[in-house]
């Protein structure tokens, strides 16, 4: 396999995609006979030079698959290297007994790649992560019968042919209208490009060291507030405000105080609730 591989990057240097296209085209296809004399030898004796021939002979239909998806905005090259990588793939794991012709097998190694190459270089920011999302993505543009944005209908429609909710079609049709914008301003935009781009308006003011010491004094202004207020009441009712509010620990409940002070937990309630009345005020 790895010298048809060699054999394949040698045809992609013949100087443009016109010219592997015309060559590939040329070349002849193989009879079913021919085909089945091939694919018994490299399944049986690893024979490379059968092998060759069956990925030769079927690098016009990888071409012919790549052409449907140009729309992406990918290179024609580059899609014929990932499908013509699907092929090979698929040669490898061809078993001539099953009674199929390789390319019937091999459409579904080529698509493959074609699309995997697709969700990793079309944006950023993938487009698509789960099985259903994958089919929506590759499904959409082929379920669109005019230019602009789904009716209501229309997206109705297309959710019960491809078996997804309309919610995940109008999701994946706002995705494929937006395309990746720069972080920063490109050299020479005017004034109202700059103050569009993500850098004028995701800056991380949590950063800024002004605003951390501001913060860090409040803090500090809060906690020693809240200190003086505690100490200003009495020790039962801060005892029962420090535990029930102020600490990691786990929580004693309305009973276990009751049972420690010996008082109702209705009465623990009450003390609970004038002391946080009289905190409220003292911070106040």
């Amino acid at each position: 396999m790895t010298q048809s591989l060699l054999a394949i990057d040698q045809l992609s240097a013949l100087g443009s995609i016109e010219a592997y296209t015309h060559w590939v085209n040329q070349t002849p296809m193989l009879s079913a006979e021919e085909e089945l004399e091939f694919a018994t030898r490299w399944y049986e004796d690893q024979d490379v030079e059968a092998a060759r021939q069956l990925t030769l002979s079927h690098l016009r239909f990888v071409a012919k698959v790549a052409r449907g998806y140009l729309g992406y905005g990918l290179s024609h090259a580059d899609l014929i290297q990932e499908g013509n990588i699907g092929l090979m793939k698929a040669i490898k794991r061809f078993n001539p007994t099953v009674g199929v012709r390789l390319v019937s097998f091999a459409v579904h190694w080529i698509k493959a790649e074609m699309h995997e190459f697709i969700l990793k270089n079309w944006r950023i920011v993938k487009m698509a992560t789960t099985k259903a999302q994958r089919k929506l993505f590759f499904n959409l543009r082929s379920q669109k019968k005019r230019l602009g944005w789904f009716t209501q209908e229309e997206v109705k429609d297309v959710a019960e042919t491809l078996g997804v909710t309309t919610k995940d079609v109008l999701q994946m049709e706002s995705r494929l209208a937006h395309y990746d914008t720069a972080f920063d301003a490109p050299a020479g935009a005017n004034d109202d490009e700059v103050a569009t781009a993500p850098s004028q308006y995701l800056e991380d003011h949590s950063a800024d060291p002004l605003l951390q010491l501001e913060n860090q004094d409040r803090a500090a202004m809060g906690q020693q507030a809240l200190h003086h207020a505690l100490s200003q009441l009495d020790d039962r009712a801060r005892d029962i405000v420090e535990r029930r509010w102020l600490t990691d620990e786990k929580k004693p409940t309305l009973h276990e105080l009751a049972a420690e002070y010996n008082v109702s937990a209705e009465r623990i309630r009450q003390l609970e609730k004038q002391a946080m009345k009289q905190l409220k005020a003292l911070l106040h």
